[in-house]
Formats: C-alpha cells, sequence, structure tokens
C-alpha cells in the first residue's frame, strides 16, 4: 500500500533526492569512501557547499552583501544566536506561537524584549494585524508559518525597523524580498534537508554592531569568515540540501513551488470547509498552506480516534494534530505530491459516507 507522508517534521523529501543521497552514502562520487566518512575539508565535498549557497541565493534571488551559512543546533540555537548578534538594547517579537514564544524567551537574556502583539488569548488561530513595532527597537522577528497551529503570513511586512524571520517550515514555499531582512533562518527538516543542518542567510554589514562579547561558535562572522567550515558542519544533510535545491531549481523554482502549494492548500481546505464532519482550526484569512489544521465537528468529535484509525489504515501517515492542539494536521511541503492531497481527500469522503 502506498504510504501519504504528512509529517510536520523531519518530512518528506522527493525520492530521488533519498535515492541519490543515499547512493551517496555508499559511495561519494566514484571515491570507493561513503559520504558519512569523508573530511569535510575534502576537495570533492567544498564543491558541495559551494553550490548549495550558490542555488540557495539564485531561488531566493538574494542580493549582495549576504552570506548563507550551514550550521548545526537547529533553530533553537537561532534563537539565542540572533538576539547574540543584532540585540544591543531592545528587540520586538511579534508572538504567533509555540516557537515565537521560546524565540521571545531567549532574547529576554539579552536586553528589552517587546511583544508588539500576540494571538495567545485564541490559541494561536490568527496572526495579529494592528500592532506598533517600536520604531527604536534593534530589530523585529517574526515566525513566518506555525507549525503547530497553521498559520502563516504570506508576504512580506513593512517594517521601519531591519527584520529577522524564522522560516523554518515555508521556505523555499513562496518567493521572498531578502532584502527586507537582516537575518532569515530555520532548521531545514521541513522544506529543505534531513534534519542535522540549520541554514541561515544574514547581511553582512548587520553583525560586528553589539558591544557585547560573543562565543566564537555563536558569532555570525566567524561562520561567514569561514565559510560554513569553521568547525565540521553536518556534512550529509548538507549534501541532501544541494540535491533538493538542485530539484527545486529543475521543477520551475520557487515560483513553481508556490503555485502547487496554493493549489495543495485549496484542494484540501476547499474539502474541510465542505464536510459535515470536519472543521477547520485557523481564521481562514491565516491559514498555512503548510501546516493544513482541522478537527472533528463538535457534534462528530466521539468520531476522532476512529478517523485515525480509519486514514492510518488508507496510508495516510502524520495527520494527527500537535499534542497542544489535537485533531489533525496535513503538512504540504514543497516534496509532498498532489496526489497525496487527494488521496486525503478521497479518505475523508469516503469517511463522511460512512458516518
Amino acid at each position: 500500500m502506498k504510504k501519504h507522508n504528512f509529517n510536520a517534521g523531519p518530512s518528506i523529501l522527493p525520492r530521488e533526492v533519498i535515492e541519490d543521497t543515499a547512493k551517496a552514502i555508499l559511495d561519494f562520487n566514484g571515491s570507493g569512501l561513503s559520504l558519512m566518512e569523508i573530511s569535510h575539508r575534502a576537495k570533492d565535498f567544498q564543491p558541495v557547499v559551494d553550490e548549495a549557497e550558490a542555488l540557495f541565493k539564485e531561488l531566493l534571488n538574494i542580493p549582495e552583501g549576504y552570506s548563507v551559512l550551514f550550521l548545526g543546533g537547529g533553530a533553537s540555537m537561532e534563537f539565542c544566536m540572533v538576539p547574540f548578534n543584532f540585540l544591543e538594547k531592545k528587540a520586538a517579537y511579534l508572538n504567533t506561537g509555540v516557537w515565537a514564544k521560546k524565540a521571545m524567551k531567549e532574547a529576554k537574556g539579552f536586553g528589552e524584549v517587546v511583544e508588539v502583539a500576540s494571538s495567545a488569548e485564541a490559541t494561536y488561530t490568527y496572526i495579529p494585524k494592528d500592532y506598533t513595532i517600536p520604531a527604536d527597537a534593534d530589530y523585529f522577528h517574526i515566525t513566518t508559518n506555525n507549525t503547530i497551529y497553521g498559520t502563516e503570513l504570506k508576504e512580506d511586512l513593512n517594517s521601519p525597523v531591519p527584520m529577522v524571520a524564522d522560516m523554518s517550515s515555508d521556505i523555499f514555499s513562496r518567493p521572498i524580498d531578502v532584502s527586507k531582512y537582516i537575518c532569515i533562518y530555520g532548521g531545514a527538516q521541513k522544506n529543505l534537508a534531513p534534519a542535522g543542518v540549520t541554514f541561515v542567510i544574514v547581511k553582512n554589514d548587520a553583525v560586528g554592531k553589539v558591544s557585547r562579547y560573543i562565543p566564537s561558535m555563536l558569532n555570525y562572522q566567524t561562520h561567514i569568515d569561514n565559510g560554513s567550515m569553521f568547525n565540521t558542519p553536518p556534512v550529509v544533510p548538507i549534501y541532501a540540501a544541494l540535491l533538493n535545491l538542485r530539484w527545486i531549481k529543475a521543477q520551475g523554482g520557487v515560483k513553481e513551488m508556490e503555485r502547487r502549494a496554493i493549489e495543495k492548500a485549496d484542494m484540501l481546505y476547499a474539502e474541510i470547509d465542505r464536510n459535515k464532519l470536519f472543521v477547520g482550526t485557523a481564521a481562514k484569512e491565516d491559514r498555512s498552506r503548510m501546516n493544513i489544521c482541522f478537527v472533528m465537528a463538535p457534534e462528530y468529535k466521539d468520531l476522532e480516534a476512529d478517523f485515525m484509525k480509519f486514514a492510518t489504515e488508507k496510508g495516510m501517515v502524520g495527520i494527527k494534530g500537535h499534542r497542544s492542539v489535537g485533531g489533525f494536521r496535513a503538512s504540504c511541503y514543497n516534496a509532498l505530491p498532489k496526489e497525496s492531497v487527494q488521496a486525503l481527500i478521497d479518505c475523508m469522503q469516503e469517511f463522511e459516507k460512512l458516518h
């Protein structure tokens, strides 16, 4: 039976990326050595990092004056690296969910943190719209897609101060104006690569402005100067990221990824809104294209476990909602084919007929 992978992360990757990474793990570039056992400073591996960085810049149309870094530690490490490098006195944060709240918590250790707005009172089911960003803030931090609650900022905001964004779960799903940001970061395990590497797009002249001492490993300048090679980088995930970036380019680039994301999300949301058994959880104007969250309608709440069992038997993988929300979550990242979304829709319609 075919499996349809809706996992929120680590999540689906293109099959050819998985297969070609597996081949390199057995024999990298005909070297007779595994990708897992070569030196990161080997002459065969430096071109991997160079091409991955070049494709990042090409696919996202990154302007001159920015560096692309491949680091460890996940987005959670960036929650502390961002204020370490950019927060001198005050930073502004938009609180749209668990990850934004965690980023705020880390920043409070480095200076004043202003929460410009929050949707916590409504269990983060919408993205706040009317708020004022302090003009004297060192930066304004946003989380563009909220995997747990299924909300997403689909356009780049205008800010009176430099912006920083956690784009862990929607990077490469839409074009972005990188020039509006001094830093964009994210864990790779949604739309880019297997878990283990973190991407950081950083504006070079924004670094080095704070007065505090920054430990070498936490200083963006260290990694800019050393081309992500200051210490041993996560070699296998970087190689998989390169293959995935090639795949995105071959498919038609980020604009095509956006077209597919809109198509898949529209299909599934239309079924959620039509089917009397299910209800979407996020405000319609803020619905995520990446993480589609829904629950049983109140009068059918007792069927939740039955639908989970039914869907699992039909090959749906990873649709259980986050423990803090419940219900269901279908993550529709770039590599998820339209056919899988249709299979989930068919499953929902079949279950509806039974009940």
